[in-house]
């Protein structure tokens, strides 16, 4: 889904003509948040081994709209909505997969299986990439 983030970042970064530091701080909060996939790695790997294990909590707080509780605050410092538009669009495409969330963790367990479960994760994502890349294409060439 790594590349879905980044194809829906780079629409909105290039719909909303951002550049700089607001470039930065879009693909920060669209795409970089991930980064605790790396951090909880080798925690799985101890865990798990090399096999696929499907309802593994991969997830952190980072990931959670529950880090709103900082990033709202961080805006206001920022002077710029940036990171809550492209948190929150991260988010919403974390949702449309099936695996187990914590919105509210750590501070309560309290679990979802986010949008649309009855639909196949690899449809809702093949989707997205699709809508994503037209619209990244549609704004590139309208551009020129």
């Amino acid at each position: 889904m790594l590349l879905t983030h980044v194809l829906v970042t780079t629409a909105g970064v290039q719909a909303l003509h951002l550049t700089g530091r607001e470039r930065l701080l879009a693909y920060a909060f669209g795409c970089a948040i991930d980064v605790d996939h790396i951090i909880k790695a080798p925690f799985y790997l101890r865990a798990v081994g090399l096999k696929d294990k499907r309802g593994y909590y991969w997830r952190s707080s980072l990931q959670e709209p529950v880090a709103l509780i900082w990033i709202v605050p961080l805006c206001v410092a920022l002077g710029t909505a940036i990171p809550i538009l492209f948190f929150t669009m991260h988010i919403a495409m974390d949702y449309l997969v099936r695996f187990e969330k914590m919105p509210l963790y750590p501070y309560s367990r309290w679990v979802t299986r986010g949008f649309l479960i009855d639909m196949p994760d690899k449809l809702k994502e093949a989707i997205v990439f699709a809508a994503a890349l037209c619209t990244n294409a549609l704004l590139y060439f309208s551009a020129r």
